[in-house]
């Protein structure tokens, strides 16, 4: 007959009391803290709509660690407990049905997959939510490999609408104010692109011809939170340079935002045409957020007379 070996109840919380101290030890060591033990790898959001994706990542993660500690536990605890022994030469106990096992093995999982399917919907809708009159308009134009911000809303003395193009010397600059509803208007005039700022905790594919691929290309954040600078990248394999079709997003305050509009509605002097990007930023002062330059990413060198073997 098999034998079922019992553990005293000392053990038991000896070996529970070092599991934890282990689980403590581990965290501590890698020097993050609680908020940052929590994202689980993710960046830190900039908008409501990154935080309410971080929230759900969050949950899944824990609820996730949940499970796997609960089936590691049932694993390691019938191979250390309900082994065969050297001495033993009968099988243990069959049992070949047991309904309420079965019935906890399907119904738990449902209820888990169910409450997982809601919350995500509830945050995929509250995360596409838009409204009919946001406060700032941006459309958005990717190109191999290039970016174009255009404000349709805001209009230069020629009549043309504020635009922001970037080149192969030039990182093109997302400028918009924090604090505002903002809608953008995505576009690809070639290829399939993807519009991404990581600490939006967001993405979206830049098809050509939305309308004719069946694509919803506008999207809506509630507010950016905080001032700064973020890279934004093309994720969606594009083409030979698609690694370094970069931009930044420039979130200014509202003030030092309407004072950058109102430049770029202007003829700069100096040159006879409406400000660029760069111009508008450097004639304003606001510390490193005015750099007419990008400070998240660099413009990649194109002159391989310019580069050189490093092996």
């Amino acid at each position: 007959m098999s034998r079922i070996v019992r553990v005293p109840a000392s053990r038991r919380w000896k070996a529970g009391k070092i599991a934890v101290l282990v689980v403590a030890v581990a965290v501590s060591v890698t020097g993050c803290s609680t908020s940052e033990v929590l994202r689980f790898g993710w960046p830190v959001g900039i908008t409501p709509e990154a935080e309410r994706m971080r929230e759900l990542w969050t949950w899944s993660v824990l609820a996730a660690l949940a499970v796997g500690v609960l089936v590691w536990g049932l694993i390691f605890w019938s191979v250390a407990f309900h082994r065969k022994k050297k001495d033993d030469d009968e099988l243990p106990r069959q049992f070949q049905y047991n309904v309420p096992l079965e019935l906890f093995a399907v119904v738990l999982p449902t209820i888990m997959v169910c409450v997982l399917f809601f919350f995500t919907a509830t945050t995929e809708v509250d995360v596409l939510a838009k409204e009919e009159d946001p406060d700032i308009t941006v459309d958005v134009v990717a190109f191999q490999w290039n970016w174009e911000f255009r404000y349709p809303d805001e209009k230069t003395p020629d009549g043309e609408p504020v635009s922001t193009v970037g080149s192969s010397t030039e990182i093109p600059l997302l400028v918009l104010p924090t604090g505002k509803r903002i809608q953008f208007n995505i576009e690809a005039t070639d290829v399939i692109h993807s519009f991404w700022v990581p600490e939006l905790l967001f993405k979206r594919d830049v098809m050509p011809r939305p309308e004719k691929n069946n694509q919803d290309n506008e999207f809506q954040v509630t507010s950016i939170d905080e001032e700064g600078a973020f890279v934004g990248r093309c994720a969606e394999l594009c083409g030979t340079y698609h690694s370094v079709m970069n931009f930044e997003l420039r979130a200014l305050s509202p003030a030092n935002y309407d004072e950058y509009m109102q430049l770029r509605r202007q003829i700069n002097s100096d040159t006879g045409v409406p400000y660029t990007a760069g111009e508008a930023l450097a004639a304003m002062d606001c510390g490193e957020l005015c750099s007419p330059d990008a400070t998240t990413t660099k413009p990649f060198v194109t002159d391989r007379v310019a580069r050189s073997a490093s092996g």
